[in-house]
């Protein structure tokens, strides 16, 4: 920290600082006056900290915020090391946050990007594909979307066939529940049509055929552990994490979760770490039933464990279905298909013994429930561990919970559990919500009900499923407006206020780390976003357009416009 002694927000506080003026302040023992390493000034900064949500300027010290407040309380703070940035006509936020991704880049640098508007194109990109996939090895396209194509029909087998015949191929879709797979795919996978679908998965079927469809287990536990794929090296895992980095600082994101994680990945965000290529901080949730949790069961790993780049949060397990591919368990069938109400993917008794091993080892946990049937019984287990609970509020997690109403609302709030739903499904996933239908969507991804009851809702982008924009993701809460104008539950719109407490404060809330960073407060990690315009004054279906200017994590400029 150069020269100068660390003073935290306490020690601020003490002489008098905090947000008053700072002229009075000066170092220990009457040394030299204190200076700051940046000062932001003339700036519109929301600080997210209730007793003076507005300021003017910004002062760092290393690492951390050192006074906030106005140009004139700040002044004195500048010295000949000063470097000032001249905030007129900007707002200045806390770093935005990410409680719910899958950051680590690896499909990024490996396979197509499938991320395309028609069928033909994704052919085209799955032939140039397979020139380079080395015989015998699976060709694979990332980021499908079924409802995004010209042709008005989803990808099948027979169109992978025509431009890959000879080696097993794979459109992954972007939300990672569902993929398309070709004829030699499913003989790889000695997959026919007579083959029984697994529990917990489906293979998809029409007219006595297979569609090339595969779902949940069907894709997870039969297609990725056949025939050959391609090696991910620890080096490309790397690239993977610097490239997502950068881009998700370039949107104004200084924290991110991984919320799957396993130890390959690990092992990459402490390579870019240390080549000082990841940029932004996160939060750790390894997958459950792995042997990778076994083992930091087994070292004493538990919840919390690490520092503020890379710390331990909940570990994740996976109750039901996709909301965007349409196959989370409902209480009620989808639109159109009465016969179908999702797929669980765990059981009451399998729920219970992930919550009590996760407890009974010091970790936190979060459980992937989208449907309503999914979440009623991930509560279950949560409010069994609960029973004579004597300790600080766990915040378990629910990852997700897409479909609530009242009564899981009121056991949502009882139990002090954390919901993490999409962020900027609303808008960008406005063709998949037709199989849902206006009336659930009065109760999807419920930000307002949410707030309505008090209850700390959390900011996910899920990506890569969905966009990890904050600012996309501000714009889909407060307007709930798809790319064509269709409104999917008004009800549930919030203001853009509340919106950017979600993805600032909450964020922070979620990996209990409201102390260290999410709100602009002196000693807090200085965590900044500067923004070319102020959400609140912006036409607000065009908030996703604001520019960023520049991030900054740790008092350093990681972006910058």
């Amino acid at each position: 920290m150069k020269r100068r002694k660390f003073i935290t927000g306490s020690s601020l506080a003490g002489a008098g600082v905090a947000l008053s003026p700072a002229s009075s302040l000066l170092a220990a023992n009457g040394a030299e006056p204190i200076q700051a390493d940046l000062l932001i000034k003339s700036a519109r900064v929301y600080t997210m900290d209730g007793t003076r949500p507005l300021a003017e300027a910004v002062a760092v010290m290393g690492d951390r915020i050192l006074a906030v407040g106005s140009n004139e309380d700040l002044k004195s703070l500048v010295g000949p090391g000063t470097r000032e940035i001249d905030g007129t006509g900007t707002t200045v936020t806390p770093g935005f946050i990410d409680a719910h991704s899958h950051p680590d880049g690896s499909n990024e640098v490996t396979g197509a990007n499938v991320n395309l508007r028609s069928i033909a194109e994704i052919k085209a990109a799955m032939h140039a594909q397979a020139a380079v996939t080395p015989a015998g090895q699976w060709v694979i396209g990332n980021k499908y979307d079924d409802t995004k194509l010209s042709e008005g029909r989803p990808a099948n087998r027979r169109d992978l066939d025509e431009v890959v015949p000879d080696q097993p191929a794979i459109l992954r879709h972007r939300g990672g529940h569902t993929a398309v797979v070709n004829s030699r795919g499913m003989k790889v996978a000695g997959i026919t049509v007579n083959t029984p679908d697994p529990e917990g998965g489906s293979f998809g079927r029409e007219n006595g055929e297979l569609t090339g469809f595969v779902a949940e287990k069907a894709l997870l536990d039969v297609i990725y552990n056949a025939g050959e794929w391609p090696e991910i090296t620890r080096a490309v895992r790397q690239q993977g994490v610097a490239l997502m980095s950068r881009a998700m600082v370039a949107a104004g994101l200084t924290s991110t979760t991984d919320s799957w994680g396993n130890v390959e990945s690990l092992v990459a965000y402490q390579d870019a770490r240390a080549a000082g290529e990841l940029l932004t901080r996160l939060s750790f949730m390894p997958g459950g039933e792995t042997e990778f949790f076994s083992n930091l069961k087994s070292a004493g790993i538990r919840s919390g464990f690490g520092d503020e780049w890379i710390r331990f949060g909940a570990v994740k397990y996976a109750a039901d279905g996709s909301a965007s591919e349409r196959t989370m368990r409902m209480s009620t069938p989808f639109n159109g298909r009465p016969d179908d109400y999702g797929i669980l993917t765990m059981n009451q008794a399998e729920i219970d013994a992930a919550v009590d091993d996760a407890v009974a080892n010091g970790w936190r946990i979060g459980i992937h429930t989208n449907g309503d049937v999914a979440i009623d019984m991930a509560l279950n287990a949560y409010e069994r561990a609960l029973q004579g609970w004597t300790g600080s509020n766990p915040r378990f997690r629910l990852e997700h919970c897409s479909l609530v109403n009242p009564e899981l609302l009121q056991r949502i709030k009882d139990t002090g559990s954390v919901p993490t739903p999409f962020y900027t499904y609303a808008h960008y996933h406005g063709n998949k919500w037709v199989d849902y239908g206006p009336e659930k969507m009065q109760w999807m991804f419920a930000h307002r009900s949410f707030l309505d009851y008090g209850i700390p809702v959390a900011p996910a982008s899920d990506y890569t499923p969905g966009p990890f924009e904050p600012l996309m993701a501000i714009q889909s809460m407060v307007t709930r407006m798809d790319f064509k104008g269709r409104v999917w539950g008004p009800n549930q719109r919030i203001s853009v206020a509340e919106a950017m407490k979600i993805c600032t404060i909450n964020g922070a809330y979620a990996s209990m780390e409201e102390s260290i960073k999410g709100s602009i407060m002196p000693g807090k990690l200085a965590d900044l976003v500067i923004l070319a315009a102020d959400p609140h004054d912006a036409i607000a279906d065009e908030i996703k357009n604001i520019p960023v200017l520049q991030t900054i994590v740790g008092g350093e400029t990681v972006f910058e416009a």
